[in-house]
Parts: structure tokens; C-alpha cells; sequence
């Protein structure tokens, strides 16, 4: 995905028809992250950790998507710009997570690895996104309809008047992304290994 800057419009609002044009490729591909989940559907919106995490794949697979611009909001009440994106329902192939995480005795990386014969099931994602780099292919997209008015997914709903894209389906090959957060509604993790790893050793 390109280099682009996020921009505020002289309101003080987020510029998010520019965002999400620019974003389309990458937030398509929001399913992957239900491997950070194992507690069913969750709330919509939640206070996030204040640190991004990072996911790659090989392939992912989704039918029924919608994606618009949100918030996300830390604890310390620190909020930043997000591509909020909806899957219905997504296959994902060697699929790798990462996090760094600060203790007493440094960095550390916790890796997450599932999906390398048999991939990923996940329903229902919700899914923070920042940056998403791959190449993208949707059938019967839809770019500008209101925010309020989606219809290929079942999750939240934008703002009346705000701008959102969906499509029926999305498969997306050599898949890295940075989040903030993700809700799931049910998960499958095939082949899971999970490893703590003193140091950085993040996916990509």
C-alpha cells in the first residue's frame, strides 16, 4: 500500500473519504486477525491496549465485507484514526501474529502460528486497522455508500453520512497488516503454536 498521510480536514475531523480510498486494498483483509481471539463475539468497541500488533498470511479468503473509519481509544484515553473493517466469514493460510511486549527483563515477542495445512476459520470480525499491505481482488464492491446503510455484513454500522465500501467477497495474497484491535465471533485455529521469545521477532 502507498505512503500515504492521514490528514485532518479544517473542522478538525479525519479526512476519511481520502483515507479510505487509499486504504481499500489492505483493510479488505480485517478477517486474519480473528487469531487474536478465543472468547466468541465481543463488544464493538472496547478500550485498546495502546500497542499494535502484527499479522501475515499467505492468502486470505472473506465473503461478505464492509469497511469504514473509526476510533480507537487506550486506556490513557490516547485515541487514533483506524480503518474499522467487517468480515462475514474468512479463511486464512500460514497465518503469523506478533506482539512485542515490555518486561521486567526487556522486549520481548509473543508469535502466534496457525493455518499451514488446513487454514483459519474465523466469523463475524471486527476488526482496528492502521496499515495493510498485499494484493487485493473484490466482486460487486460498492465505494461511497453511507456508513449506516451496510448490508453484506452483520456487524456495527458507521454514522449517517459517513463514508464506507463493502463487497461480497475479498481474497487477498501475500497479506501483511498492522492493528490496534479485533473482535471475533467464532475461531479456528488449525495446526496453533504459540511461543514467548526473549527479544524482537516479529512477522515481518
Amino acid at each position: 500500500m502507498a505512503d500515504e498521510t492521514i490528514t485532518a480536514s479544517p473542522d478538525g475531523g479525519t479526512a476519511w473519504r481520502r483515507f479510505a480510498l487509499v486504504a481499500l486494498p489492505g483493510l479488505a483483509a480485517a478477517g486474519i486477525l480473528g487469531a487474536m481471539t478465543t472468547q466468541g463475539l465481543l463488544a464493538a468497541s472496547f478500550a485498546v491496549s495502546g500497542d499494535h500488533f502484527k499479522i501475515s498470511a499467505a492468502k486470505l479468503d472473506g465473503t461478505g465485507f464492509a469497511q469504514y473509519g473509526d476510533v480507537a481509544t487506550s486506556v490513557d484515553d490516547t485515541s487514533r484514526p483506524v480503518g474499522l473493517s467487517v468480515i462475514e466469514e474468512a479463511e486464512l493460510t500460514d497465518m503469523c501474529m506478533s506482539a512485542l511486549v515490555d518486561l521486567p527483563i526487556g522486549t520481548a515477542t509473543v508469535l502466534i502460528n496457525a493455518g499451514e495445512e488446513t487454514p483459519v476459520t474465523a466469523t463475524n470480525m471486527v476488526v482496528d486497522v492502521e496499515q495493510l499491505e498485499g494484493n487485493a481482488s473484490f466482486s460487486a464492491i460498492e465505494i461511497g455508500r453511507d456508513a449506516s446503510t451496510l448490508n453484506k455484513v452483520s456487524g456495527p454500522q458507521g454514522e449517517p453520512g459517513g463514508f464506507a465500501l463493502q463487497s461480497d467477497t475479498v481474497v487477498i495474497d501475500d497479506l501483511t497488516m498492522v492493528a490496534w484491535a479485533v473482535n471475533s465471533g467464532t475461531l479456528r485455529l488449525s495446526g496453533l503454536k504459540l511461543n514467548v521469545k526473549p527479544g524482537t521477532h516479529e512477522c515481518f
